[in-house]
């Protein structure tokens, strides 16, 4: 029983305690109070009788008429007029009154008695007669059942009073309890509140100071590891010069949405070289030359950086620089390094460089199956070739039997428009496990396949930056909620379904989601949406969604998680479901000690706030048992399962 029913209640019993007393204190005395009453009231009748029979003892009929008078006219349970010579009875009259409107239980719970009096009749100077009268306590028996009544009304109206009362003022002294409890339950939730005004109450005013220097010092340790997780990143994976990625995070990367058919489509690499670095630094001096690259650092994500969120930016060596930008046809590729070198240009207008050209600009497009070393071989032959030109400073290297940019975007936008129209998209599974139990399945990641016109299946990377080319992300993701919504319904598993960006963007594509999931509650338990971590909305943006999912029964959570690991404070207010770290960290973290560093960094901040991760892309018995080492719940990849069609189990 909680605090606030025990005192409650505790009111409650007291006031009963209270009543029982006072009425029982109060019985007593008006007891002694009605006998006497009782027995005044039968002496003075018997003595108004006496006197009045005295000249009309010897005439029975008037004796007993005056008997049947006083009888009548009084509460009376015996008048007899008793014979002194002879003791018999010369008239009596007897009865017992009903008491009206009053139980038979209380009269017999008050036990009042009858009382008496009696007085002499004379015949001159001789006594002739005796008058016995007994006092009936009918009235005071109902005098005391009203008091009785009128305690109890002014009882109720006393309890009432006061457990109204007693409930407001119990509330309000209690609220600070009531915001502990919910401060426990936000530390679990991965959330830090404090209590800003204290209680007036002494030990409420300790507690809640206890209370919050405790949520102060989680949220500082949490916010402690939080900086040194992203120092950490920084230092391994940041360019110190220009703030973009290094080259191991390039790498990384690239190995990474090279390795998986989920990832992989065209696209374009872009590379840039500053022309004789070697010879800038001496003419210009080591810190203009820095000034020189920072400012091309600066100006490389401008031109995309508005329309696209999944460009790979780095700082590859020296004087070199790489732009990775899935979903490029060639000829957007082609005006990307256009404008690329009226930026560049921009820079001797501005006085950084008094040089023309200062770099060179090559391009090589990806396809899927290529290696990261062929299409690095392929764009270092696009620089040689923009060095030797005059006209400009790019080039681009082509695929043999590139399509046309024309014929490609018709194609493809027939196809998916037929295929979101009639929902041509087969679901596939893959399971996220038990790192210290691989059998148990956690739950089941759902990808897409698009069922081309041949029957042939086209894996999500293929087609996913045309959905996105398009504006039809918001289609696509309704089209996978009614189908997962449908199949949900033949088993009792856990899935986990993307959600595009483009519709947290989109109010109607996003009401429209949540208005569907609406009419499948029940199913809220069981399914868990995710987010890309390079597509989420504003703070303010994301809290309103995460409320409108709880609201729903749904949960959230975040998927490639690593690249902004400082938003990780932020996210400790939304009560995630789990975190999915990005693959690239997870590859060879058994052979590479900073990644190892970083996950474990990542691993502190988000068990001191019981946020579960799970490690993307686990493909090795050693990165699994690294992983296992640092105590990551769960793992997905190729170790555990190809993603495949459903298979009922």
């Amino acid at each position: 029983m909680s605090l606030f029913k025990q005192l409650l209640l505790a009111i409650c019993l007291f006031l009963v305690v209270a009543f029982s007393g006072s009425f029982l204190v109060g019985l007593e005395s008006s007891r002694e109070q009605y006998v006497n009453q009782l027995r005044s009231h039968a002496q003075d009748a018997a003595t108004a009788l006496g006197l009045s029979l005295t000249p009309n003892i010897d005439d029975p009929a008037m004796v007993e008429l005056m008997v049947s008078s006083i009888f009548d006219s009084g509460y009376y349970e015996s008048i007899r007029v008793v014979d002194l010579a002879s003791g018999n009875v010369i008239v009596e009259r007897s009865g017992t009154p009903d008491v009206p409107s009053v139980p038979a239980w209380f009269v017999k719970l008050i036990g009042l008695e009858p009382a008496g009096g009696d007085a002499i009749v004379s015949r001159g100077w001789e006594q002739a007669a005796r008058v016995e009268v007994v006092s009936h306590p009918m009235f005071a028996v109902a005098r005391l059942w009203r008091n009785a009544l009128g305690s109890l009304a002014w009882l109720a109206v006393c309890g009432v009073v006061s457990c109204l009362l007693g409930a407001f003022l119990l509330r309000r002294q209690l609220r600070p309890l009531d915001y502990m409890v919910e401060q426990s339950h936000a530390i679990a939730r991965r959330e830090f509140l404090s209590l800003p005004n204290l209680p007036r109450t002494p030990e409420l005013r300790r507690v809640v100071q206890a209370m919050n220097q405790m949520v102060e010092k989680l949220k500082t340790l949490f916010q402690e590891q939080a900086l040194r997780s992203e120092k950490l990143r920084e230092e391994a994976y940041q360019d110190s010069l220009t703030g973009l990625a290094n080259r191991r995070y390039f790498d990384m990367q690239l190995q990474s949405r090279l390795g998986t058919e989920e990832e992989v489509s065209h696209g374009y690499l872009l590379s840039l070289r500053v022309n004789d670095l070697a010879g800038l630094n001496a003419r210009l001096g080591g810190q203009r030359t820095d000034q020189l690259l920072k400012a091309i650092g600066e100006l490389l994500p401008h031109p995309i950086a508005s329309t696209r969120s999944d460009v790979l930016i780095a700082r590859t060596r020296g004087g070199e620089f790489a732009l990775l930008v899935p979903g490029l046809v060639r000829e957007e590729a082609e005006q990307l390094a256009a404008s690329l070198e009226s930026a560049l240009a921009s820079l001797h207008a501005t006085g950084v460089t008094d040089v023309l050209p200062v770099a060179s600009i090559g391009l090589a497009p990806f396809s899927p199956g290529i290696s990261p070393a062929t299409l690095l071989s392929q764009v270092d032959e696009a620089l040689t070739r923009a060095e030797g030109l005059s006209e400009r400073c790019w080039a681009c290297v082509e695929l043999a039997g590139e399509p046309l940019p024309g014929d490609e975007t018709h194609a493809w936008h027939a196809l998916l428009d037929q295929a979101l129209l009639h929902k041509r998209f087969q679901l596939f599974f893959q399971p996220v496990v038990d790192s210290h139990e691989t059998g148990r399945v956690l739950h089941y990641k759902v990808l897409s396949r698009l069922q081309d016109g041949e029957g042939a299946l086209i894996p999500a990377g293929r087609f996913l930056p045309w959905i996105e080319r398009f504006g039809w992300s918001g289609r696509l993701d309704l089209v996978m909620l009614d189908l997962v919504l449908a199949q949900m319904a033949s088993h009792d598993k856990s899935l986990a379904l993307n959600l595009s960006g483009a519709t947290l963007e989109d109010s109607t594509a996003l009401n429209a989601v949540l208005d569907k999931l609406a009419h499948y509650s029940a199913f809220g338990s069981r399914l868990t949406l995710e987010l890309e971590e390079n597509r989420l909305p504003d703070q303010a943006g994301l809290e309103r969604l995460n409320k409108r999912l709880h609201d729903l029964g749904f949960n959230l959570s975040l998927q490639h998680f690593g690249g902004r690991f400082s938003m990780i404070g932020n996210l400790a207010r939304l009560g995630l479901a789990w975190l999915k770290v990005d693959g690239s960290y997870i590859r060879h973290i058994d052979r590479e000690s900073d990644k190892r560093l970083f996950i474990e960094a990542v691993q502190r901040a988000a068990n001191s706030i019981d946020l579960p991760l799970i490690a993307e892309r686990v493909e090795t018995e050693g990165e699994l048992q690294v992983l296992r080492e640092m105590g990551i719940q769960g793992v997905k990849g190729r170790l555990f399962g190809e993603p495949g069609p459903w298979v009922g189990n």
